[in-house]
Parts: structure tokens; C-alpha cells; sequence
């Protein structure tokens, strides 16, 4: 880990939780748009929510996992709101107006819901996984593993709130499928693109925090 100044983590944490809120808010957007992929159903969401596990992992690497945590915490209540009022005004890919925000959504509030409980339970597995495995010494262990586990209890917690019984019929018949293709998805883009990724932001990030200042603690990096 880092130990930074007080000034210098504050703005390490505010710049994260706001990725933290645009990956949500847009994954929500896009897990309206199912599509058919090799005959099987998945949805958009799948490509850009693997992103929140690299940024979550990246910050238990670096500043530990209380600070992880605390950006979850910040995030959670301003990912579900601003989730539901876009997804609101962009329904299945169609502007419906500002009116449309006067109307309570069903379909839409079972997404944001099911993404706030989902981040929850599939970010606080990653960070414990990742932080008993942080020290192995191969470096691509934590990051592997907590992905692997994470993603799964992520996907399946969305899915099941979301559509498993839902207005939308094409989701709630669909939704096991797609939670499955979804998972294995974010697996490959995660393993396959996100762990390269991954080992490259660590070594940058490491020594631009170094460059500020920051000095690495006992338990290292």
C-alpha cells in the first residue's frame, strides 16, 4: 500500500468513486439492450462493468481495502438514483422526455435496485477475496480470483432482482441465460483484457502516487 497525505487521498478517492458512479449508471443503461451473441442472449452491460472490478482491485492494491470500502460507501446511494433517472429518461434506448420521470418505472427500478444490491454483495467479495490474496507472489493471483468471484456473485444477484419475475417477458424468460453469458463475458474480457490492463495501471498509478510524494508502507505494494 500507499500512505498518502490527507489532501492527495481525498482527491485518489473522489476521482475513483466517480468512476465507480459512470461505470454503474452506464452498465444500468445498458443492460436494457439485449442482443444476440453466437445464438445466445447477453446484453451490453456485460463490455463496461468488468471496469469497476479492475478500478476496485486497483484501489485494495494500493491503498487497502478500508479505503475500497469507502469508496462503495460513497457510492452507492448516488449510483442508484442517478441510475434510475437516466435509465428513466433512455428506456430501452429511446429519449421518452422529462415527463416520463413524473411516472414511477417498475422495469427500472428493479435495475437500479438490483445494481445497488449487486455492487454491494459483488465489490465487498472482491475486496475481502482480493485482500487474502494480495500478498501471493505472483501479482495476477488477487486480481484473478477476487474477479472471478466477484463477477459471479454480481451477475446473478443483478439478474435475479432485476428480471426474475419482472414486467419485461423477454427478461424475466431470458434473464438465467443471459446471467450466464453475461458472467462468462465479463470472465473473458476481465482475464483476457483487463488482467494485462491491470498489471500496466499498477506499475503507471505506482509511480505516479510515488511522484506526488506518496510513500509505501510497511506491507508494500
Amino acid at each position: 500500500m500507499l500512505s498518502l497525505s490527507p489532501g492527495q487521498y481525498r482527491r485518489c478517492l473522489t476521482a475513483l468513486a466517480a468512476f465507480h458512479i459512470l461505470v454503474i449508471t452506464a452498465s444500468n443503461y445498458l443492460v436494457q439492450l439485449p442482443f444476440t451473441m453466437g445464438g445466445l442472449h447477453t446484453t451490453w452491460g456485460a463490455f463496461s462493468f468488468p471496469f469497476i472490478f479492475l478500478a476496485t482491485d486497483l484501489t485494495v492494491r494500493l491503498f487497502g481495502k478500508t479505503s475500497a470500502r469507502r469508496i462503495i460507501a460513497r457510492v452507492m446511494l448516488p449510483a442508484l438514483v442517478i441510475s434510475y433517472l437516466l435509465s428513466v429518461l433512455f428506456e430501452k434506448g429511446e429519449f421518452r422526455s422529462l415527463a416520463a420521470l413524473g411516472t414511477f418505472n417498475l422495469f427500472v427500478a428493479r435495475i437500479a435496485l438490483a445494481s445497488f444490491m449487486a455492487y454491494v454483495i459483488g465489490q465487498l467479495l472482491d475486496i475481502q477475496v482480493f485482500d487474502r490474496l494480495r500478498r501471493s507472489a505472483r501479482w495476477w493471483v488477487a486480481p484473478a480470483v477476487s474477479t472471478l468471484f466477484g463477477n459471479l456473485a454480481d451477475t446473478f444477484a443483478f439478474f435475479a432482482i432485476a428480471f426474475h419475475h419482472g414486467p419485461d417477458a423477454f427478461m424475466a424468460s431470458h434473464w438465467v441465460e443471459i446471467a450466464w453469458v453475461d458472467y462468462a463475458v465479463k470472465l473473458t474480457i476481465s482475464l483476457l483484457l483487463f488482467l494485462p490492463m491491470y498489471g500496466l495501471l499498477l506499475g503507471v498509478l505506482t509511480r505516479r502516487l510515488l511522484s506526488w510524494g506518496a510513500q509505501p508502507t510497511r506491507e508494500g505494494i
